[in-house]
């Protein structure tokens, strides 16, 4: 590693000013406990930006989707429709509840889940007589799904759908918020995403109902009664004080953020995509994406280099890129699976698993720094003019 050189990061946090204010008051106010003013607020701040009905704060976008699988009744057994190339925190809580899932491939469009393996695999299930619970939609790199083509095939068999949109908040789907389509919605806070509390996820949903009971488990679903008192299972899910304090501050700045990383993917667009090889994921008719992270392909014979190869000499030069999701259905947990591919003959998620990569994309990014990651690029891949 070239240790001389500053360190990129793929996609660090970013903070804007505006967290300190509200961090400080719950320290002068000694909202130091979990929940408090900052939860309310995040929470009330958060539904309005999306234009929801309701928004519940947690400690990760995991418990979010834990939570939105238990309101819909999932249980040991169930089946599971969940996208396949993502982030195995999208399938975990699958497993939490002892149910089965299913892993449906992208499609080529927008390297989300596709409506063709989707449609082909609920019709297997009908007539098999085993119609998931629930699925789980996810969308990827800051891109909504084609979510009323997704939602109109799961109509048809009644099977409510959670929009995993961890990677997604800022972006539209034909005018709506990523996140909004769904049953139930999900956002995610980690460090890495484009606005961040350190750690903390969102369920949200037009259905004030489950957003209560949801809160009641994530609260360790303590009766009301004068002494603690339990009569169903809880979690220890809440977001606290504190990091919500964060989560207002950066809700401030979203859509800052979202202009900075959409200037990240169109600058390493204009200087990268002249190269035979290289082709930039595609930004859906449906909507816009915050480009939450930029992603390409790289096609070793043209390139004369392998995208994990191109990985590993960025890390030469202290610059963090990583390769695309690794497919649930290729993951060892999850291997032994059932797994339904855009086309018989095309698995488009594992296409893009030997094939992608993405840059650093963080909205502190330089120019500087841009300039350096393509300009080490170009010096990597000899492959000719387009």
């Amino acid at each position: 590693m070239n240790s001389f050189q500053k360190r990129i990061y793929l996609s660090p946090p970013h903070m804007g000013g505006h967290e300190k204010e509200f961090v400080e008051k719950a320290f002068a106010d000694n909202w130091i406990a979990p929940l408090g003013p900052n939860v309310d607020s995040f929470e009330r701040e958060l539904a309005d930006y999306v234009k929801v009905q309701g928004a519940l704060a947690l400690s990760s976008g995991t418990a979010a989707i834990h939570l939105a699988l238990r309101l819909l009744e999932v249980g040991a057994g169930d089946w599971v429709f969940c996208s396949s190339l993502t982030f195995v925190a999208s399938a975990n809580p699958i497993l939490y509840q002892g149910a089965v899932p299913v892993f449906i491939d992208s499609e080529p469009e927008s390297w989300n889940m596709s409506p063709g393996a989707l449609k082909q695999a609920l019709k297997e299930a009908a007539f098999d007589g085993k119609l998931p619970k629930a699925v789980i939609v996810v969308n990827l790199y800051g891109q909504s799904a084609d979510m009323a083509t997704i939602i109109e095939i799961c109509d048809q068999y009644r099977i409510p759908v959670i929009e995993d949109a961890a990677e997604s908040l800022g972006a539209t789907y034909k005018g709506k918020a990523s996140g909004t389509l769904g049953r139930f919605g999900i956002y995610s806070f980690n460090g890495n995403k484009i606005i961040t509390t350190s750690g903390g996820g969102m369920l949200v949903s037009d259905d004030l109902e489950s957003l209560e009971k949801a809160r009641f488990w994530a609260t360790q679903a303590r009766d009301a009664a004068k002494h603690y008192q339990h009569s169903d299972l809880g979690y220890n899910y809440r977001l606290s004080n504190i990091l919500a304090g964060i989560g207002r501050g950066q809700l401030k700045v979203l859509e800052k953020r979202v202009e900075a990383r959409r200037s990240n993917f169109n600058h390493y667009f204009s200087r990268l995509s002249d190269i035979d090889g290289i082709d930039f994921m595609p930004e859906s008719v449906h909507g816009k994406s915050t480009r939450w992270l930029t992603a390409l392909t790289i096609d070793p014979i043209k390139c004369g280099i392998s995208a994990p190869q191109l990985v590993e000499l960025l890390e030469k030069q202290n610059i963090e890129a990583r390769a695309v999701w690794k497919p649930m259905h290729l993951q060892p947990l999850y291997q032994n699976f059932s797994y339904y591919p855009h086309q018989p003959d095309q698995s488009i998620s594992g296409e893009l698993f030997e094939k992608g990569i993405c840059l650093p994309s963080g909205s502190n990014l330089t120019s500087t720094d841009r300039e350096r990651v393509i300009e080490c690029i170009r010096g990597i891949v000899k492959g000719p003019g387009k």
